[in-house]
């Protein structure tokens, strides 16, 4: 799942971003997560925070195992929307 989101990532070469300056992920990228998230169904929260984790990793932040569990029961109890899950990683990013 990670592969095939970072596949389509690069593959789309759009760089927009989100409104506010302070954002840190394109609204591409957030698309892209959140269409990983649903298309792995967010039935085990566990899977959703690694991939939470895994999607923060690789844009050179540190995430903490536990807040990114429960970002993800967040993200899953709101439906997985945009700006609930945009604000949970903006929170979970931790800065190297």
């Amino acid at each position: 799942m990670t592969a095939m989101f970072q596949s389509r990532m690069f593959e789309s070469g759009m760089n927009e971003t989100v409104n506010n300056d302070k954002d840190r992920f394109t609204a591409t990228e957030l698309a892209a997560l959140r269409s990983d998230l649903l298309q792995g169904g967010m039935i085990d929260s566990y899977e959703a925070a690694e991939l939470l984790q895994v999607f923060l990793m690789g844009r050179g932040y540190g995430v903490s195992p536990k807040a990114a569990l429960d970002a993800a029961g967040r993200v899953e109890m709101a439906g997985c929307a945009l700006p609930v899950l945009q604000f949970e990683l903006e929170n979970l990013a931790l800065v190297m």
